[in-house]
């Protein structure tokens, strides 16, 4: 009886163990269907935290829940330091390249200026002699004087024995030629003309006063030692437009300057030259002018000197033009709008919307297999829209037509598949 109960007690214990052997196999079957296997599930379109396993409304707002597909997707390996790369360092993108050119870039420099006298034409009357102004024929300011018109009348007594000694030798040595004529010299250079010899020579009497005239046509400026009016300027209007400190009965010092006269019709044109412009002018450089004051009055001209230093309280070059006023009849100190052309020496370009600045560096996107790449180049001028490349690109290399347009614009930007 006792080894027959054990029997069935040893095959109960292995009916249980084959069951739950293959409960077990069937629970790892099932749990790799459930795997395996996509589930549908179901949610509200307006209120997507509805989340169901079978059909039905929502219990918010009773509309059909939808079916949602739990897909399983891909994911393929992404380079981060690709995504990580800054806009301004690494950009994809497929817009139009361009290479540099190499070529003679023309240009047009717009200028401002002013008209101002031709100090080549100034002329100044000098006193030949010491002595006393008896007669004063110029009395105001840019007052009109025309070659040959008469100045002054002034009394030397240095002139007067001159005169009395040229006398003595015509009646009493008049077969001394030589003589005579050393006397007649001396007269001339102490400023006497030749019409006041020849009178002199007549009468046989000396002159008390003699007449100067002026050599230039022209304004008259400055008188005597005025030449601290002058450098007011247009500062001051009244120091300008004041009557000559020379007066009849002052006394003049031999050598001393007496008038200065400046010719309106012999002018220049002062134009000022920014910074970026200078390295294009260039003396001979072809200008078209144009006086504000009648701007249909427009003239060519060429930069004839280009001065070389900076005026003081100005950062621009000064470039001159000289021109002749005689029928333009400019007004002197107007205004005037000019336009220098020119064409610069062979060197490579690209266009101003290739180039990024980043201050003091300049950068282009180089075109690579997956996109951009920034890139540091050297630059030079710039004209009519293009800026030459002195060093970082060669001709093979291909760049991002508008680099602008990879900086700003994120709506542009891809990333690799």
């Amino acid at each position: 009886m006792r080894s027959k109960y054990f029997l069935l007690l040893l095959l109960l214990i292995n009916g249980i163990l084959f069951l739950g052997l293959i409960s077990c196999k069937q629970k790892n079957k099932l749990s790799g269907d459930e795997n395996s296997v996509q589930k549908d599930i179901y949610t509200c379109s307006m209120h997507p935290e509805i989340i169901r396993d079978q059909p039905g409304d929502c219990p918010i707002c009773g509309m059909h829940l939808i079916k949602k597909m739990s897909e399983s997707k891909t994911v393929f390996d992404v380079d981060l330091n690709t995504l990580l790369q800054q806009t301004n360092n690494f950009v994809v993108s497929s817009i139009p390249v361009t290479t540099i050119s190499k070529e003679s870039e023309s240009y047009t420099i717009n200028s401002l200026g002013s008209v101002a006298y031709d100090t080549r034409e100034e002329g100044t009357i000098a006193s030949k002699v010491s002595g006393r102004i008896e007669k004063l024929y110029i009395k105001y300011r840019y007052q009109q004087v025309e070659k040959g018109q008469k100045i002054m009348e002034i009394y030397s007594p240095e002139i007067l024995t001159a005169e009395q000694n040229f006398i003595f030798l015509l009646e009493n040595d008049p077969s001394n030629a030589a003589l005579i004529e050393a006397a007649k010299q001396r007269l001339l250079l102490l400023g006497m003309e030749g019409i006041q010899i020849n009178q002199i020579v007549k009468s046989k009497t000396p002159l008390l006063t003699i007449t100067v005239f002026s050599k230039y046509s022209g304004h008259v400026h400055e008188a005597g030692n005025s030449k601290m009016v002058t450098a007011l300027g247009m500062k001051d209007i009244a120091a300008l437009t004041e009557e000559l400190p020379l007066k009849e009965g002052m006394y003049v010092k031999k050598g001393e300057t007496i008038f200065t006269i400046y010719n309106p019709n012999k002018a220049w044109v002062l134009l000022s030259i920014f910074g970026e412009d200078q390295v294009f002018v260039r003396t001979g450089n072809e200008v078209v002018i144009t006086p504000e004051t009648n701007p249909a009055s427009s003239f060519s001209g060429k930069i004839n000197f280009i001065e070389p230093f900076f005026r003081k309280d100005s950062k621009t070059l000064t470039a001159r033009v000289y021109f002749d006023n005689s029928g333009l009849h400019i007004p002197i100190g107007s205004q005037v709008k000019a336009k220098i052309s020119g064409n610069s020496s062979e060197a490579f370009w690209l266009p101003k919307e290739s180039i990024v600045s980043l201050g003091l560096e300049k950068i282009v996107f180089i075109k690579q297999k997956a996109g951009f790449k920034a890139h540091l180049v050297k630059t030079g001028i710039s004209s009519n829209a293009k800026i030459e490349i002195k060093e970082g690109l060669t001709q093979q290399d291909s760049i991002a037509a508008n680099a602008q347009y990879l900086m700003d614009s994120e709506s542009f930007i891809k990333l690799k598949n």
